[in-house]
């Protein structure tokens, strides 16, 4: 039997201990935010282990996904706090696979079941609100002065219904 090259060139890997050095770095390269030791701590509780995600093209570390569950008003949400992927592979759908990887983990997520998704842009950001909107995410807020440490201070809301 021939073998023959079928693996995707995209694959994820769940947060671990080993590889969260990985993932400091990555955010370092594409978020403009110091996360906290709490925000490390919390991606490696094994509730959210579906949600956070390092992204491999080639088996090359080239994005991250970060999220967490959170009870709001009798609904469960999930909080995308991050999602990135490295300039050089953009254009290449890896965000798009990835946000599908947790839409699909919503899915399957049924106790509790997850009622909605939603995350925070930063106003200059345009790039990233059209990326969600493209896939049926809605502007639900605008907060001023949301980012303490960063210009524009301001962020859009935006939602995604699960239900």
């Amino acid at each position: 039997m021939s073998s023959t090259k079928s693996a995707k060139p995209i694959t994820f890997a769940s947060l671990t201990p080993n590889n969260l050095g990985t993932v400091r770095k990555l955010n370092s390269v594409l978020f403009p935010i110091k996360y906290s030791e709490k925000f490390y701590e919390d991606v490696l509780k094994p509730d959210v282990e579906d949600f956070c995600k390092l992204v491999y093209y080639n088996d090359i570390p080239v994005g991250i996904v970060c999220c967490r569950l959170e009870p709001q008003d009798g609904e469960m949400s999930l909080y995308l706090a991050t999602l990135g992927i490295l300039a050089p592979y953009r254009d290449r759908l890896l965000g798009s696979e990835t946000l599908q990887l947790i839409l699909d983990a919503c899915g399957a997520h049924t106790k509790p079941k997850i009622d909605r998704i939603y995350l925070h842009v930063q106003t200059s950001n345009t790039g990233a609100k059209k990326f969600y909107e493209r896939h049926g995410f809605v502007q639900t807020a605008l907060l001023e002065g949301y980012y303490k440490k960063i210009e524009p201070h301001d962020a859009w809301v935006l939602e995604k219904r699960l239900v």
